[in-house]
């Protein structure tokens, strides 16, 4: 259990630093117009490539944690990384609330109260039609971030995240679910494998164009919930994942403050897309009122 932790809370830094890297990308390659043709630019501003692999390191270790603990505890120890994602722009020079800073405490306490809660395991094997179902997903979660992208307003960036934070919860299913065969070749025989692939470039091509229109902790916080909370009940209902004898009330409490927590440090953290308008134009970021 230790080595899944470890692995788990290797993510949280990995995701949060990589959405910073990304959004910082974006911000200097002038795309703020919600177009996917405009993120081939992004091959030539390596912030945003350097964010991404970072990104992919971050799955790795949140594949090697989901072999060995239940979703609900990996996803929300990933969804912390919001957390990282606010500590590095208050380095940067913002400034996080005196609720900002309860929400962070909050979040590690639900992470602790989740650790002592979960029980250690691999999946339950299932059946290869729902690894053809993780695969398919793709095409709704698609669809629909294509509508969230016409989406105008203040409406299409949150949207988007939602969408994107779909697809990384088809990721982290089809992670959880995948047992990889004693030849590893074999692996890219398994729809699992594919689903992760495919849903993993969706989910990156919607995350860049809601940071496109958002502030990246607002984008970070309902993409880590929405891959927190969604993937957490299929592997409860589906995938074997289990809550040690009597500790119930401690979980659901975890969880709650884990995701409650992160969502709310993302209300209270600084708007890091007005920090890059602000540094670039010289003056001082202003703070965000809570």
């Amino acid at each position: 259990m230790v080595l899944g932790l470890v692995a788990a809370a290797l993510a949280a830094v990995l995701s949060g630093s990589g959405s910073v890297l990304q959004s910082l990308g974006i911000r200097r390659a002038g795309m703020a117009d919600g177009s996917v043709l405009a993120l081939a630019a992004l091959r030539k501003q390596p912030l945003y490539i350097t964010g991404f692999f970072v990104d992919i390191l971050g799955f790795i270790a949140a594949a090697t944690a989901l072999h060995r603990l239940p979703l609900f505890l990996v996803q929300s120890v990933v969804a912390s990384s919001i957390g990282i994602t606010a500590l590095i722009t208050v380095s940067m020079g913002n400034r996080l609330s005196r609720a900002g800073w309860t929400a962070l405490a909050v979040t590690g306490s639900g992470l602790v109260l989740l650790a002592i809660s979960a029980e250690p395991g691999p999946a339950a094997p299932l059946p290869i039609f729902w690894h053809w179902m993780f695969l398919l997903a793709v095409l709704p979660i698609a669809g629909l971030g294509a509508l969230a992208n016409k989406a105008e307003g203040r409406w299409g960036a949150p949207l988007l995240a939602l969408t994107a934070g779909l697809g990384f919860a088809a990721v982290a299913v089809s992670a959880r679910s995948l047992h990889a065969p004693p030849e590893l070749w074999r692996i890219i025989q398994d729809p699992a494998a594919w689903a992760i692939a495919v849903n993993g470039a969706t989910a990156a091509v919607l995350f860049a164009l809601a940071l496109q229109r958002g502030a990246v902790t607002m984008v970070s916080a309902i993409v880590f919930a929405t891959q927190t909370v969604v993937p957490s009940g299929i592997g409860l209902m589906v995938l074997g994942d289990a809550v040690r004898d009597g500790y119930l009330l401690t979980a659901m409490a975890g969880f709650l403050a884990a995701v409650g927590g992160a969502a709310t440090l993302a209300r209270h953290s600084t708007d890091l897309n007005k920090h890059q308008e602000t540094s670039d134009s010289g003056p001082e970021p202003a703070p965000v009122r809570s």
